[in-house]
């Protein structure tokens, strides 16, 4: 399971602003500059944060978007999440036609109101507004106009000047007002203008961003979003939530706080310090123990989404865990830490920003961070890990999920940013080996043997339907199995739970009409079921890097088992190609009766220039082209 962290301030803005006037927002005001390539346009995007103390603060959103085409839909939806620490406010929603007459103004009826239910939440006090004003008639404009009050300053929301392709902005601001002993911190990423300085009030000050007439980008494919997001970002120094107060100048000061929050919160029963002990009476060593312990966490616990008491960031007490069984992210995270403490193994608290491929964290700006938790288990020279909401998860194995990237800690020292477990390129590995029978009339059967490592064990969502049922995993390998045409005679499925994990799929598989006839040829494509088809997407005169994630080897070794009345009359020729994106190499063997096969394809990861882009092409063309050779085989008589 996984579990997401929420502190009341995230917003899922898709949301415009408010009208005083009959006629707004034409669209022949629109600078033709800003039209080419563009599904919306934001004629207004305002943002302002304001700092009242070190415990309240309030936002004011107001923008107008104009909606092109139906490819733009969603800029007419709007959800806007608020509880008990955030009141909404003054929420306003406007349509205007092409001439900037106003053709709808939604009434509170109009606006859904509900519980911010996710499905997996057991206790959550968070609610979101939601509303759709999309119109069948193009172009329209949506404008919306609200105010949040917060009674905390733990995170300050910032402001993305360009998130969306094919998006323009007309105007753009952003303002941070706040006491002069209060100013926050902000940095701008991709923004190169600078804030203009004001006194707006006695004992007020303000820092602005005004941008005007930011023309449509289109992504080029595999490039990284931060190459094209603008975007500001701020954070306190100081700040108060529920009575208890901190700074996050630092992340050491930042982990103080934390600690603070969860100070108290590990005690244990007397007849669970009881068990657990007994469990690791007879271990040495620390990560046995915290073997055991883990185990013993999956075997008893299960995971429910708790939103509730500070924004949802402090988690439920260890006793409590204890006696229902469950908790979320944090709460289990904290109750494990608690057993390991109880047995004298060190552990902590860690925040992480989950799922593949996260945007790098800024570690010279200390902020709120994170959507998830975890434990770090110090061992050693090395470290630990482990994903508590799960009940199936092998002792400390992270996944493409929380791996290798940045997770911070809380220390009795205070905050420590520590980088997550990496998987290098030989430890995700996918091996399979086949033994095909070909008969005369292009039918075959297949008994194939699949072994999954390191990543390549969550590859397709694999590691989640080894513990289902017979009926799932079938259903998935009729789902992620590579061959156009085949049945399933038998399978099976075992895992071993290491560090590095291991899948191993048996499947034995009935193939008609495997190989094509003709006269006296079969033709049979041998890459019986790996064959690469992606090919990037051609770009002319590239500007932006591009990224391959996860690097990983596949190696195929397929026997062909063919009739003595047929022999090869033509095998592709030996295939090797080296880049600096990997490598590859498949060939042929003959031996009596058989045939075979063997691939390995080694894929790198990284960040590469734009000038790399046609060699990556390139590289792909020349993959396809021999995964999908075919090899001839002509009958004797």
């Amino acid at each position: 399971m996984r579990c997401v962290l929420t502190t009341a301030v995230f917003l899922l803005l898709a949301i415009p602003s408010y009208s005083k006037e009959s006629s707004k927002y034409p669209v022949s005001a629109i600078p033709e500059s800003l039209k080419p390539n563009a599904k919306a346009i934001y004629r207004d995007d305002e943002t302002v944060f304001r700092i009242l103390s070190k415990k309240s603060a309030t936002l004011h959103i107001h923008y107008a978007v104009t909606i092109l085409n139906s490819h733009a839909r969603d800029y007419a939806e709007g959800t806007i999440f608020y509880d008990k620490s955030t009141k909404l406010r003054d929420l306003k929603v406007f349509v205007y036609d092409a001439n900037g007459s106003v053709i709808k103004k939604l009434k509170s009826s109009d606006i859904i109101d509900q519980a911010a239910f996710d499905g997996s939440s057991l206790y959550s006090d968070n609610r979101v507004k939601y509303f759709d004003v999309t119109q069948s008639t193009h172009p329209y404009t949506v404008e919306v106009e609200y105010d949040l009050d917060y009674n905390f300053l733990y995170s300050i929301t910032g402001s993305n000047l360009t998130t969306d392709e094919n998006v323009s902005v007309q105007h753009f601001s952003y303002e941070l007002i706040y006491p002069p002993n209060l100013k926050p911190r902000y940095k701008t990423y991709n923004i190169d203008d600078k804030p203009v300085s004001s006194s707006p009030s006695t004992g007020v000050e303000s820092l602005k961003w005004t941008i005007e007439n930011v023309k449509p980008f289109t992504r080029e494919p595999m490039s990284l979003r931060s190459a094209y997001a603008r975007r500001i970002s701020a954070a306190p120094n100081e700040f108060e939530w529920d009575g208890y107060q901190g700074n996050m100048s630092s992340w050491q000061d930042l982990g103080q706080w934390f600690a603070k929050l969860n100070a108290g919160r590990d005690k244990l029963p007397d007849e669970t310090k009881i068990k657990i002990r007994s469990l690791v009476k007879d271990l040495k060593t620390n990560e046995e123990k915290a073997k055991v312990l883990y185990e013993y966490l999956q075997s008893r616990t299960r995971y429910v989404s708790i939103q509730l008491g500070i924004g949802g960031l402090q988690p439920f007490d260890a006793a409590t865990v204890d006696k229902t069984g469950y908790g979320d992210c944090k709460a289990l995270s904290n109750y494990m830490i608690a057993m390991l403490k109880e047995v004298n193994v060190p552990a902590f608290y860690a925040m992480i920003l989950a799922g593949p491929n996260p945007p790098p964290l800024d570690t010279t700006f200390p902020k709120d961070y994170g959507n998830h938790v975890i434990v770090a288990v110090p061992n050693d020279k090395d470290t630990l890990w482990l994903e508590c909401t799960s009940q199936t998860r092998p002792f400390a194995y992270m996944g493409d999920f929380t791996d290798d990237r940045y997770a911070f800690l809380v220390t009795a020292q205070g905050g420590q940013l520590r980088k997550t477990t990496s998987y290098p390129t030989e430890k995700n590995v996918r091996s399979t080996s086949a033994d095909v029978s070909l008969d005369l009339n292009g039918n075959a059967k297949a008994k194939v043997l699949t072994r999954y490592t390191g990543l390549q064990y969550d590859a397709d969502d694999l590691s989640s339907v080894l513990s289902s049922s017979a009926e799932e995993q079938k259903k998935w390998l009729q789902t992620h199995t590579a061959i156009p045409t085949f049945d399933v005679a038998s399978f099976s499925m075992s895992n071993k739970k290491e560090k590095i994990p291991t899948a191993t799929v048996k499947i034995d598989l009935v193939l008609n009409k495997y190989a094509s006839v003709s006269n006296k040829r079969l033709f049979v494509t041998p890459n019986l079921m790996n064959r690469s088809t992606f090919i990037p997407e051609k770009v002319e005169n590239r500007k932006t890097s591009f990224a391959l994630s996860k690097s990983y080897v596949m190696i195929d070794t397929i026997r062909y088992h063919i009739p003595e009345s047929i022999y090869p009359e033509f095998l592709p020729p030996d295939a090797r190609y080296e880049s600096r994106f990997g490598s590859y190499d498949a060939g042929f063997k003959l031996e009596q009766g058989s045939l075979i096969y063997v691939r390995k394809f080694t894929r790198k990861d990284g960040l590469f220039p734009p000038e790399a882009y046609q060699e990556l092409i390139d590289f792909y063309k020349n993959i396809n082209k021999a995964d999908n050779a075919k090899l001839v085989f002509l009958s004797k008589t």
